[in-house]
Order: structure tokens, then sequence, then C-alpha cells
């Protein structure tokens, strides 16, 4: 009887265990746990998808939020390409247009992001998903979560733009303590041989000066670019368009304005209180632009007479 019982107990020791392993063994993951490989953004022409991870990026437009989320750039548009705040984001990448069709082809994107007047938009949209944004349509914040909506990373764009609100509201405060509530300042620049003033929202710094740090736009200023953005000027009337403080950008093809008498007489500029900058480093609005600008005008006001 004994010799029966213990190949039994045996037995029952072998089902045991094997009920135990497979216990304790992880079942396969559910199809519902499983994190989505796509997501549905609401564009301004409609619902699409996109990958709720994107690894390879096209940035016809738009770029410096893109690499402002951390998000891999493989072909960027050639006015961030010669942007050197850029650089360190996009060293790898190519340079394409809306025309680099085969180009963007071999660089296998899985999110093409360009603006709503690119060329072969149908086109694109065969190579990969393409998500156009109109210029304005949204304030320079707002953009900014938009693409972090657009890139699964809204809470991360989110957070920025509280935190620049709040570093760019209190700078203003500290500069309109220095220099008095009721200091002008404009906004130039000097590109392709022409000259510019602008006006609140057209990157250059303004939305930082008017919006945020709640600087004032001299009058002239205020009747001839705010509306449209900016205003196209020549040499010989920038002094009814100066401020008392002047944030004049540059591309370096042609200064000769700046030996006419005219110029050289201008208020602002007997008194050094024009901050020259790099019209390549200010063209945009997005955070690796906004932050550079922030610092650059903490820096030139502080140090300003």
């Amino acid at each position: 009887m004994k010799k029966l019982l213990i190949p039994f107990m045996l037995l029952v020791a072998l089902v045991i265990s094997a009920c135990g392993e497979s216990n304790g063994a992880k079942e396969p993951a559910k199809e519902e746990d499983k994190a989505p490989t796509t997501i549905t953004y609401e564009s301004e022409n409609g619902p699409i998808e996109v990958p709720a991870n994107p690894k390879r990026v096209v940035a016809l437009a738009n770029a410096g939020f893109v690499m402002a989320l951390d998000v891999n750039i493989v072909g960027v548009d050639s006015w961030s390409k010669a942007n050197k705040r850029y650089e360190p984001y996009i060293k790898d990448a190519v340079e394409v247009s809306d025309e680099s069709l085969e180009k963007i082809i071999e660089l296998e994107p899985d999110l093409i992001l360009a603006l709503p007047t690119s060329k072969n938009l149908d086109k694109l949209a065969e190579i990969a998903p393409t998500v156009t944004y109109t210029y304005g349509k949204v304030d320079y914040l707002t953009q900014h979560i938009e693409i972090g909506k657009l890139l699964n990373k809204e809470d991360e764009a989110r957070a920025w733009v509280d935190d620049f609100k709040a570093r760019a509201g209190k700078a203003g405060e500290e500069v309109r303590a220095k220099i008095g509530e009721d200091a002008t300042v404009s906004v130039m620049e000097n590109y392709a041989k022409e000259l510019y003033v602008f006006g609140d929202n057209w990157g250059r710094g303004t939305e930082i000066l008017y919006q945020e740090m709640k600087l004032k736009m001299p009058e002239k200023v205020k009747e001839m670019a705010l509306k449209e953005g900016y205003y196209a000027l020549s040499a010989e009337v920038i002094p009814e368009y100066a401020g008392d403080y002047m944030i004049l950008s540059s591309d370096g093809a042609d200064n000769s304005f700046k030996e006419t008498e005219s110029y050289k007489n201008i208020p602002a500029v007997k008194n050094n209180r024009v901050f020259e900058a790099d019209a390549s480093e200010f063209y945009f609005n997005d955070p690796i632009t906004l932050d550079f600008q922030l610092d650059f005008f903490i820096d030139s006001f502080k140090n300003s007479k």
C-alpha cells in the first residue's frame, strides 16, 4: 500500500508545482494594454492619424517647435538650417524643400510639417502624414501647445509656456522699472538691403517685448505696422519709427544706412540704446528662439544707459 501511495503523492506534487509555475508566469499583454502606435490629431484641416511617437520628422516649417520638444528631425527647411541657434538640434538633418520629393522619400519620414502654401502637399501626404499650420492663425504660445499635441507631448509644451510667461513677465517688470513705464521700443530689421519695422506678432522678439514684457510701441509703428505685422521703410524715415530704445537685427548685407546723418542723430543711436542682433537668430518665435531672445533683452536692457 505504501509503495502505491508514494508514486501518487509524487504525481500530486508535480501537478501543484506546474500550477504554481503557471500562476507565477506573466500573462500575455492584452491588446488594450499596449501603447497605441498612432494618435488622431485635430489639425486645421480636420482629423489626421499621426505616429504616437514620431522618430523621423521632416520639418518644412515650424522646425524650432519640434526641436524644443526633443523630437528627431531628419529633414529641415533652408531658413532653419541657416540658423546657428538650431545647429545642435539639426546638425545631421538634411536641407530639403517642398520640391525635393525624392530626397524626402529617401529620408523615410514618419511625419511631415509644412505650410498650407507649400507645394506638393498631396504628394508629401503620400510619403508620410503631413500636417500644415497657417502662420498667425493661433498665437505663438498656442502654436507650441498645438505642436505639442501633434507630437504627443502636450504636457511638456504647456509646462514650458507657463514657465516662459512667468520669466518674461518678471523681466518686463524689471525693465520697465529701469527705463520707465512710458519709454518706447521699436523693432527693426535690415534684410536683403531692405528695412522693416515690426508690430507685436511677427517674430524678431516682438512677442516678448510687446506682449509679455508689456513695453510700449512708438505711435508711428503702431499706426503702420501693428495690423499687418510689418512695414517696409526707407532709410530717410527711420527716425519717425525709432523708439527710445531700438532692436535692430541684420543679415549684414548692407549697413550703409547706419552712416547717414539721419540715423546717427536718432536719440537711441546717440545714447547707445540700439541693441543689434543677427537676423538669422531672430526670425522665429519658437521656444529655442524665444529663450535666446529673452536672455538677449534682459542682458541688453540691464547693461543699457
